[in-house]
């Protein structure tokens, strides 16, 4: 069983800079759409979208293709209906000190873009959501922190999402996890196991987005855990099945949601062709 490593003060962890949210987005273009969405998202709207925002310092694509989709489970999912959708995922870091005024940015943007002719119409949603970075455990005690994992290189992600038990709390929920369940994923490529809480979905300041923006995630006390990997996510996946029953198996949650990604590799249409 690997030993988790969290921040001390004192080490790496103490710099000014911190994450507060991060915007979680995964979404499917339409049949027939593919390499016009992939090159519209990363050559305009990953940056007019996202990343010229105020208080936004870090983002990152990812890919499910179609035998990664495949190792998705449950099988029925409140985060993903069905559990395959959502071919394409981007996070976002935001500030710890992301103001109200900040945040309202995202929703004047995200319209005047679509008013300028600058959306894209052949994509739908499967969960878009703002989540509170709250705490994460890493395989060595000198580690790459999550501040730095969406620019590190990381080869894959593993997305886990738990729901609390009857009487459990969020809280009580993901110390748990961490205390009883996170070593048995540590290592073997599998860096750093970081953990969050839903916000809300992240539908515009003053009204709603565009479009639909997918499931509401499932349980609002929900658990959503992103680990991040050094290796390919089809070599550690079994690990994600143990962890997961470990959890089932502990009485403080149910899995609801796990799925495993490749990382992008921006100017490419690397994976486009692999989707379905």
């Amino acid at each position: 069983m690997q030993q988790n490593y969290p921040l001390e003060p004192g080490g790496v962890d103490d710099y000014p800079i911190k994450i507060g949210t991060a915007l979680f987005t995964m979404v499917d273009p339409h049949k027939g759409f593919e390499n016009a969405y992939n090159r519209w998202y990363e050559r305009d709207h990953f940056y007019a979208g996202c990343m010229i925002g105020p208080g936004q310092f870090a983002g990152k694509r990812w890919v499910a293709t179609r035998e990664l989709k495949d190792l998705r489970f449950p099988a029925d999912s409140p985060f993903a209906k069905p559990v395959d959708a959502g071919s394409y995922l981007a996070t976002y870091w935001h500030l710890k000190d992301w103001s109200e005024e900040d945040q309202a940015w995202g929703g004047k943007q995200v319209w005047w873009l679509y008013n300028n002719g600058r959306g894209f119409p052949e994509r739908s949603h499967a969960h878009t959501g703002t989540y509170t970075y709250e705490s994460a455990v890493y395989d060595e005690p000198d580690p790459v922190p999550v501040e730095l994992a969406l620019d590190h290189g990381y080869q894959g992600l593993g997305v886990v999402v738990t729901e609390p038990a009857n009487g459990v709390s969020h809280d009580e929920l993901r110390q748990w996890v961490e205390a009883e369940a996170s070593p048995t994923l540590l290592g073997d490529g599998v860096k750093c196991i970081s953990s969050w809480s839903a916000v809300s979905m992240a539908r515009p300041a003053g009204g709603q987005a565009p479009m639909s923006l997918g499931t509401d995630g499932g349980a609002p006390d929900r658990l959503l855990q992103m680990c991040f990997l050094d290796t390919d996510p089809r070599a550690v996946w079994e690990k994600f099945r143990a962890y997961a029953a470990a959890i089932d198996g502990g009485g403080k949650g149910k899995v609801s949601f796990a799925a495993p990604f490749f990382a992008t590799k921006p100017g490419t249409d690397l994976y486009v062709d692999q989707l379905w």
